[in-house]
């Protein structure tokens, strides 16, 4: 499916970012490192790449082996963290996300991401981002996307209510989470279109941010 979007105009007084797939194009690196896991476990790759955008990796091992204890799983994440982020080889920035981030200068958004402080920190240098100052890691919740404790945080370290933010996201385990949080999601690639978020752009050139009166963030669509 192809990512489709129609010319609309959001408003909102923050915004709540994703990073792999949303600002990052990562997927070169989350595909090795999760095929060479599938192998390791028996596993199909492809119906192992169904389950892991955007979850923590913890959570994706999970679903993928229900009958593993939790402890493990938490250990093997720890173990998949250290990989992807010692492989940043084919990681780039989402066509448009450097002028997205620079147009934010001075208006309220944060970074809310399943990766941990090393990883995100790694991969935005590694497309040549600024990270926002406000940022919410796998460190900072004690639940993984389609909860949405991740974005209900970013929400209230910002100062501003859940139904005045605007979710920027890839994956449906993320779009599902802003959905949770009572936000307006923005879809942003071909993988956004499945999970029919309220609308979905190919890439970030086709996001315009302008301030408007009273604090408020006008988001121009199309």
């Amino acid at each position: 499916m192809t990512a489709t979007v129609v010319p609309t105009v959001l408003t909102a007084r923050a915004l709540l970012l994703d990073m792999d797939g949303t600002l990052v194009n990562s997927d070169v690196v989350v595909e090795r490192c999760w095929r060479r896991w599938a192998e390791r476990h028996g596993l199909d790759g492809d119906e192992v790449m169904k389950v892991v955008h955007g979850r923590q990796g913890y959570a994706s091992m999970a679903l993928l082996l229900p009958d593993r204890p939790m402890a493990h799983n938490h250990a093997d994440n720890a173990r998949m963290l250290a990989e992807e982020t010692a492989d940043m080889d084919g990681v780039v920035a989402i066509p448009g996300a450097e002028a997205f981030l620079a147009s934010l200068a001075g208006l309220p958004h944060a970074l809310v991401t399943s990766a941990d402080v090393a990883l995100s920190t790694a991969r935005m240098a590694a497309a040549g981002l600024a990270l926002p100052e406000v940022r919410i890691t796998a460190e900072s919740v004690g639940a993984s996307k389609p909860d949405p404790e991740g974005f209900l945080k970013g929400a209230a370290e910002l100062g501003v209510a859940p139904s005045e933010c605007v979710v920027f996201e890839d994956s449906g385990a993320g779009i599902a989470a802003g959905r949770a949080a009572g936000m307006q999601v923005v879809g942003v690639g071909p993988r956004a279109d499945f999970h029919e978020p309220d609308v979905v752009v190919r890439d970030l050139t086709q996001v315009r941010v302008a301030a408007g009166p009273g604090g408020e963030i006008r988001l121009y669509v199309g």
